[in-house]
């Protein structure tokens, strides 16, 4: 068994870099921008020709294996059983557009339902953060030690902006409380690499109202690897077929999350 996943865990890290390369390479061409049902939710033709360079390959390689995608290339999935393969081709596609940084392709690969292989590669800055169950974070290659427990005090939390005004999605006066009594906030516009950065401990919180499963596979496996929690904001299990409000977190910090700002 772990040899399968010494496999599979090999050809994922040679297909994140030559998809790598594709888009670095896509910088010096015209993208091709549209917008989905929100005309700030943006996908572009890099987007979805990476999202099919990996459909192709692990349908090459693995045939058994079954892809959840953000961008059309994957296979209608409702249920976890067997090897799935959850991916953002680019978490960012907003920052890719405007900025040509701060964007990365997120892999999570599970097994029955279980987070096997994860993966975040920050394709500008080159930094790939990976974990295998059991075995713990690395960012190119060197390991990454344990979360180690904070207060919320002492905690630098991601939080878009958008959620500490008033909005539709949640009540934002416990969250503005938590913004004012953190060290300090920060928001890259990228969920992968938010969550890539509290399993490497350089963020000590993110949350967000609303993801869809191929935003955090991911990342989730790698902040669990990492001793730390990815839940809901209520506090449960994230449903990987479905979207969901995301509180990750380092130890201590989401447990003060939870019981002072989002359910005092």
């Amino acid at each position: 068994m772990a040899e399968k996943w010494e496999e599979i865990d090999r050809y994922a890290r040679q297909w994140i870099d030559e998809a790598g390369k594709r888009i670095r390479a896509s910088f010096a061409k015209q993208l091709t921008v549209e917008a989905k049902e929100n005309p700030n939710d943006l996908v572009t033709n890099v987007d979805r020709a990476i999202e099919q360079f990996f459909a192709e390959h692990i349908r090459r390689q693995f045939p058994s294996h079954r892809l959840l995608g953000e961008e059309g290339f994957g296979d209608r999935i409702d249920a976890l059983d067997g090897v799935v393969w959850v991916i953002d081709p680019i978490d960012g596609t907003m920052n890719l557009v405007h900025q040509r940084r701060h964007f990365a392709v997120s892999i999570g690969i599970f097994e029955d339902g279980i987070g096997q292989l994860g993966y975040v590669y920050d394709v500008v800055f080159d930094e790939l953060y990976a974990a295998q169950k059991g075995r713990g974070v690395f960012l190119n290659g060197e390991p990454l030690g344990l979360l180690q427990p904070a207060p919320v005090t002492e905690s630098i939390i991601a939080i878009n902006g958008t959620w500490l005004m008033e909005n539709k999605r949640l009540d934002h006066r416990p969250l503005m409380r938590l913004a004012k009594e953190a060290r300090g906030t920060r928001s890259y516009g990228s969920a992968a690499l938010e969550l890539a950065y509290v399993a490497a401990g350089r963020l000590d919180a993110y949350i967000s109202p609303r993801l869809s499963p191929w935003d955090f596979a991911g990342g989730m496996i790698l902040i669990e690897e990492a001793g730390g929690m990815v839940t809901t904001l209520d506090g449960k299990p994230l449903d990987l077929l479905g979207r969901n409000s995301v509180l990750a977190a380092k130890p201590g910090v989401h447990e003060e999350i939870l019981r002072r700002y989002l359910h005092d």
